[in-house]
């Protein structure tokens, strides 16, 4: 699998979100979030912020998933990450 163009393929990382008291958010809540956390997996050839293995956090609703052989992945355009971690 290719990302063409200015896309990124990523994963998504489950992630564990904890407010400052150290309460830990429910699923739903931590859903509602702008910003997830993904693996990048594959960038295409006009990407020049990121690159593989980086992980990042993106903007939830400039994305698309796709299942690719069975596993879902997330598509997102380069201007959609927000912070390379």
């Amino acid at each position: 699998m290719k990302a063409v163009g200015n896309y990124i393929i990523i994963k998504k990382v489950t992630e564990e979100v904890t407010t400052e008291s150290g309460l830990l958010m429910s699923g739903e809540e931590a859903n509602r979030m702008r910003y997830k956390m993904g693996d990048v997996k594959s960038v295409g050839h006009d990407v020049k912020t990121v690159s593989e293995g980086d992980r990042i956090y993106y903007d939830v609703r400039q994305s698309h998933t796709m299942l690719i052989v069975g596993v879902a992945y997330t598509v997102i355009r380069e201007s959609d990450v927000v912070v390379v971690v």
